[in-house]
């Protein structure tokens, strides 16, 4: 019997054993597939990701294409396809599989968190081990650190190998310090102060106070946030071709302290000229530029700017306009430093409630918090409503949390479901007192309070007394909607 064996090496390459040249190499069909040397990795793995299937007719390049297929599934340190006749046989050697996954030295960064991080990324116990991935979780962890600040961290990572084609996998961390804020200059400012606008800064140079509120840690995170910040203060005050133009960090030789230096341009100030209302306002423009906030003739604001935007939302949103869209837009005159503001107005459509859903009220009953809402199912959408509603909620004092979505319904463009999910909370007191009176001696006490009994909204109460003179008990009820308008009794 005549047997032609090819081996494909993780390169891919091909090996004829028996030296035929591949100009000889014949189209074979294949009659049958098999694979050898599986140990967790299931058959159907290799099948799926091999483009070859029984009953094709293959050369050369078809079986090099399967071999790249296989490969990249990431599972295999070796692969070998071998042709005896027509029958196709893969044999493959399985990387090893993960058994444990040691972590040390990490503070600052909670050990389940990057458990979970491992396993996201594919390195977990009984998961296939893949060196790559390994080596790309040092370096992310690196980069996590640094953008923390600390520029000295170090992760260093080792692999024993144990019986079994098994792995023992162990990360190293040591995190280091982070790098303090020696100096930060900006560059380029006439109109305000440094000290001023290094005040907006989150962040700040160390100080005899450093050590308790931290602010001198680098983070560029942060420094992200405070460059906003910068940004936003100019805008208010009407420079709109302010710009930062670079931010250099400078890092210590030893890597213990930052030199940070912004550059800007200020540019100019600028005045709004006039102020114009598009699109469709389905409102009375009259009563659209009462809620304008910005005025013709004064240093543009672009905090007062999206302030009329949000105000001109909420007013649509009152009268049902649940996805209502403002935007405020600019048109700058360089020449003479002032500039047009238009609000373009995209009300949408005018939407309804079709059901309101409550979630995590896990003890108090759906009808207790269904008689504070002030936004009532099948009505028109009402932002004002709607917040008064959860508002309403919040005072019941059953809940630590309160949040509430708006939930387009699919396939209807007019009509809304509202969620308000709610944080449950501890709504009873347990009370004991001791005391002295003139008279009656020692004085013992106890008392037992629940404010949402049941579940039901309703308050009970019991306060018991006792002294050499006198025993008393007084029990109280109160049912806060005794009658349908609300009426406590």
């Amino acid at each position: 019997m005549s047997r032609l064996i090819l081996v494909f090496s993780l390169l891919f390459s091909v090996q004829l054993v028996a030296q035929e040249k591949t100009s000889t190499f014949r189209q074979v069909q294949l009659a049958d597939i098999r694979v050898e040397g599986l140990q967790r990795v299931s058959p159907e793995t290799v099948f799926a990701a091999m483009p070859l299937n029984i009953g094709d007719t293959v050369d050369i390049s078809d079986l090099q294409s399967a071999s790249r297929s296989i490969f990249r599934t990431g599972f295999f340190d070796d692969i070998q396809l071998g042709l005896d006749e027509n029958v196709l046989i893969i044999t493959v050697a399985e990387r090893p599989a993960i058994a444990e996954i040691i972590l040390e030295g990490n503070k600052a960064i909670e050990t389940e968190k990057l458990m979970d991080a491992l396993q996201k990324s594919g390195l977990a116990e009984g998961m296939i081990f893949k060196q790559a991935t390994l080596e790309g979780i040092a370096q992310e962890l690196l980069r996590q650190y640094v953008a923390q600040g600390r520029y000295g961290a170090d992760v260093k990572t080792h692999v024993e190998a144990l019986p079994g084609n098994r792995v023992a996998l162990s990360i190293d961390i040591k995190e280091g310090k982070v790098a303090a804020i020696k100096h930060i200059n900006i560059v380029g400012n006439t109109s305000f102060s440094t000290d001023d606008l290094l005040a907006l800064f989150e962040q700040e140079t160390s100080g005899w106070f450093s050590w308790m509120n931290n602010k001198d840690k680098y983070s560029r995170e942060k420094l992200t946030g405070d460059l906003e910040r910068l940004k936003s203060f100019y805008l208010d005050r009407g420079y709109l071709r302010f710009s930062i133009d670079s931010t250099q960090v400078s890092l210590s030789k030893n890597k213990k302290s930052i030199f940070i230096t912004i550059n800007i341009t200020e540019g100019g100030v600028y005045t709004v000229n006039d102020i114009a209302l598009a699109g469709d306002l389905i409102l009375p423009e009259s009563d659209i530029r009462e809620l304008v906030v910005l005025d013709e003739g004064r240093t543009f604001s672009q905090i007062r700017m999206t302030t009329t935007s949000e105000y001109i939302t909420q007013r649509l949103g009152n009268d049902g306009y649940a996805f209502a869209e403002v935007r405020g837009l600019t048109d700058i005159d360089d020449e003479n430093r002032t500039v047009d503001v238009t609000f373009f107005v995209n009300p949408g459509e005018r939407t309804y409630v079709r059901r309101i859903n409550f979630r995590g009220n896990t003890k108090t009953a759906d009808e207790v918090l269904r008689r504070e809402l002030r936004q009532m199912e099948s009505g028109l959408a009402s932002s004002s409503k709607i917040e008064q509603s959860k508002i309403r909620l919040q005072r019941l004092g059953y809940f630590r949390n309160i949040d509430v979505e708006t939930v387009e319904v699919p396939g209807s463009g007019d009509q809304i479901d509202l969620e308000y999910k709610v944080e449950e909370q501890p709504s009873g007191s347990l009370g004991a007192s001791l005391g002295f009176a003139q008279g009656s001696g020692v004085v013992l006490g106890a008392n037992i309070q629940q404010d949402n009994f049941l579940g039901s909204g309703k308050h009970i109460g019991l306060n018991v007394s006792t002294s050499s003179y006198t025993d008393q008990v007084t029990f109280s009820y109160v049912d806060p909607y005794f009658t349908p308008d609300g009426v406590s009794r």
